[in-house]
């Protein structure tokens, strides 16, 4: 349906954010700054809402300082100061300075300032002095009825799906809007009309090294001042850097933790004029560089998809190798399983590395007839060749032998005793091992060692010292935590626990590695948890933290995870390691089995039951694929709390299935760290116990635990969770299917605002989706 048609210059609707603010600004005489992209409407805005009669516009471009001079009003004279931006030299800021301090000290006079970049550091110690009030570039964008309405001026009504389309293309930007009217509402035009825009009418303005410099970095997503150099190849990268914050808002990230990231629509822009612009060799080499900075800063998987970029195979094969003599704590076997998993056969087979990578990898994947296929290519690779060839394969099959996560630990006592001849008798040199896995336990960690348990002294005495010395600086420390862990376990001593565990940790600090420290620090906290000093616990795993932050962030996660127990002993919230947790229905990762069974607790402590329950088969279905005792015991008596919590008479069974096994291994600890929740399940039914004093210490045990943390994992200690009017009504018209931007539209609110409301409440709820928050929201009757 058509309307009368205005012409361009009169069609002008003013953003109710950038109005509300321009007003207040003329109402209380406050100085104003206005910033954005070219063609957003900053000069209309003025034109629009000033009287230009009593109105002195001037042009940094083409005006010196000092040739602005106004004279004495006796009423109020609005000076407009634009293209702030177009200062380069230090003696062109100065004089600008001096006459907008100028300006700023006379009561006749208002003053408005525009640019395209955010305040820039040149005028900070006036904005210090001075109130401004600040029109951002998002307060010039357009609500969805905003846009409706400037369409609805050139005599055009679209329907529902074209303003979305339109929306698409710049987010309410009135000129993206404009050029989508010109090219009669075709997409395509419109979005080459708006880089064809930006070509002449931004990039071409600028000086050519910082077009040189945004074109080079925008072949990664993210840059350091360090990448950015090297990508470049020059010296006076912060220089560029701050150059490029004064010539306009085009950074989505300024600077945090060191990091530069440019907003989408810009590095999009980029990437086109750098193809255009450069040969495709000089295109290569970029993506070479940004490669060769991430290997050297050992981020794997952001190389290789520089290189994958322009197939650099050779690159991406010798990544893969250096990666896979690397064990799975240290290495990137889970992330970069595409890669490998793409490797033809015919390349992986002429390399014992690789070969005992894949091997590795298909038996983290539960892919266990994959793995063994591997193994036995590389055994055959090593009856078929000689010299160092054969040497790294046997090295590498004494790896596999002690590594493989599905093999278990049976076999491991004959295996360790032979290792100790051939390494002695230098027939082999064992690569890597990680016996952790980054856990905080040894007989939890990179295999199940329950069965190690049942004959700890025994064992300590005998194999002691060969396993040390196979596993070099893994082996510092390492008998006496895993006694103190077996000890711990069986809820035996607890100053020799202690004792064990110091001198592990004075053990591996004399040249030993961090993740068996670690071992300690996770065994010290469990006894303070069992001491009832929770706040102790916390103490000394944030302090350990500090030291792996530094020095060995691959444990962060884990002991982020711990950290994130040891506080729903406290009551704490744990919000927000939740919202950074792992997402087990994208993908199950066996490395993430400790924060996966973090995960579940925080599952119950919710109700959110069905979730828990859901994760737990999952890990039982992995603990019984790699032969993880401990770790089935515990997942079968979280199964347990589960079905009780749910009023599944299962649960009975369940329990004494865990109690059965728990006690086979004389294994107090699994189950009493659950002690507040079990304690009322022991006591609602009979049991059957071989053994009346194991019975008596559990029991014991968990009526200490239920005495000191009372509200573990229940419902009733769930922290109350305050949600804003807007958030709660945002949460109930997405309940009732509505979209975002149809709330923003039906509450007048701008769609970012609504989506933000969003973020923050998932962070709340501890949810990563729409029908999680509202699932959660329900149940705690918030809508």
């Amino acid at each position: 349906m058509k309307k009368n048609i205005k012409s361009v210059s009169e069609i002008y609707i003013c953003p109710k954010k950038a109005g509300n603010k321009f007003r207040s600004a003329r109402k209380f005489h406050t100085p104003l700054y206005l910033y954005g992209v070219t063609g957003i409407g900053k000069t209309a805005l003025i034109l629009n809402n000033v009287n230009m009669k009593k109105c002195s516009y001037y042009s940094a471009t083409t005006i010196l300082a000092d040739e602005i001079n106004i004279e004495k009003k006796t009423t109020e004279h609005t000076v407009v100061i634009d293209d702030l931006q177009s200062l380069a030299d230090s003696s062109q800021k100065e004089a600008y300075f001096e006459k907008i301090k100028e300006l700023l000290g006379r009561e006749d006079i208002w003053l408005i300032l525009i640019s395209r970049c955010p305040f820039p550091r040149w005028l900070l110690p006036l904005r210090a002095k001075y109130i401004f009030v600040e029109i951002e570039e998002e307060d010039f964008l357009f609500s969805l009825d905003e846009q409706i309405a400037y369409i609805e001026q050139f005599g055009l009504e679209l329907p529902h799906e074209q303003h979305q389309e339109a929306w698409s293309i710049g987010g309410g930007n009135p000129l993206s809007l404009f050029f989508y009217v010109m090219e009669n509402c075709n997409l395509e035009r419109t979005i080459k009309r708006q880089w064809d825009y930006l070509e002449v009418h931004v990039y071409d303005q600028w000086d050519l090294q910082l077009q040189e410099f945004f074109m080079d970095v925008s072949v990664v997503e993210e840059f350091t001042v360090q990448l950015a150099a090297m990508l470049t190849g020059r010296r006076d990268v912060e220089k560029l850097i701050s150059q490029a914050e004064e010539t306009g808002n085009f950074f989505e990230i300024c600077g945090t933790n060191g990091i530069w990231r440019c907003r989408w629509p810009m590095r999009k822009s980029m990437q086109q004029r750098l193809r255009r612009r450069k040969t495709a060799e000089q295109i290569e080499r970029l993506y070479y560089s940004a490669g060769l900075y991430y290997e050297i800063n050992d981020q794997i998987p952001e190389a290789l998809d520089m290189y994958e970029k322009y197939n650099d195979m050779d690159s991406i094969s010798r990544l893969l190798t250096a990666n896979a003599r690397k064990n799975p704590s240290s290495g990137h076997y889970f992330e970069l399983r595409r890669y490998y998993l793409e490797l033809p056969d015919n390349i992986v087979e002429n390399s014992p590395v690789l070969m005992a990578g894949l091997s590795l990898l298909q038996s983290m994947l539960m892919n266990i007839e994959e793995s063994d296929r591997w193994y036995h290519a590389l055994e055959k690779y090593a009856e078929e060749h000689t010299g160092s060839e054969k040497r790294e394969a046997r090295s590498r099959l004494l790896y596999l032998k002690i590594a493989l996560p599905h093999t278990g630990s049976t076999g491991l006592i004959d295996i360790f005793k032979n290792a100790d001849l051939l390494l002695r008798d230098r027939k082999a040199v064992l690569p890597e091992f990680s016996v952790t896995s980054n856990l905080p336990s040894l007989m939890n960690g990179g295999k199940d060692f329950c069965e190690w348990s049942k004959h700890d002294k025994e064992l300590a005495r005998g194999i002691g010292i060969p396993v040390a010395f196979v596993l070099g600086k893994y082996g510092k420390g390492l008998v006496p935590m895993a006694l103190a862990e077996s000890y711990l376990e069986k809820g035996q001593d607890i100053f020799e626990i202690f004792s064990l565990a110091e001198k592990g940790k004075m053990e591996t600090d004399s040249g030993g590695k961090l993740e068996i420290f670690f071992v300690g620090v996770g065994l010290l906290a469990w006894l303070s948890v069992l001491n009832r000093d929770a706040e102790g616990a916390e103490k000394t795993l944030l302090s350990f933290r500090e030291r792996a932050r530094k020095d060995a962030p691959n444990l962060l996660s884990n002991i982020d995870a711990f950290l994130c127990r040891v506080h729903l002993y406290m009551g704490k919230d744990v919000a927000d390691w939740m919202a950074q947790a792992p997402d087990e229905s994208r993908e199950f990762c066996t490395m993430d089995r400790f924060r996966y069974l973090t995960k579940v607790r925080i599952y119950i402590q919710r109700g959110q039951y069905q979730a828990a329950y859901c994760l737990i088969q999952q890990i039982l279905y992995y603990a019984e694929m790699m032969k993880r005792t401990y770790i089935y015991m515990e997942a079968t008596l979280l199964l347990a709390i589960v079905q009780y919590q749910m009023n599944q008479p299962a649960w009975k069974e369940t329990l004494q299935e865990c109690i059965s096994r728990a006690e086979e291994y004389h294994f107090v600890r699994v189950l009493t760290r659950e002690g507040p929740v079990l304690l009322q399940m022991l006591e609602k039914d009979k049991f059957i116990w071989q053994d009346a004093e194991y019975k008596n210490q559990v029991l014991t045990e968990c009526r200490q635990m239920a005495e000191a943390y009372p509200s573990y994992l229940s419902e009733e200690g769930e922290e109350q969770i305050a949600l804003s009017t807007n958030a709660v009504k945002i949460l109930k018209l997405q309940a009732e299917g509505m979209a975002s931007a149809a709330i923003a539209q039906r509450m007048k609110l701008s769609e970012a605002t609504v989506k933000y409301h969003c973020r923050e409440t998932y962070r709340k709820l501890g949810v990563k989706n729409k029908t999680a928050a509202i699932t959660e929201a329900r149940r705690r009757k918030l809508i």
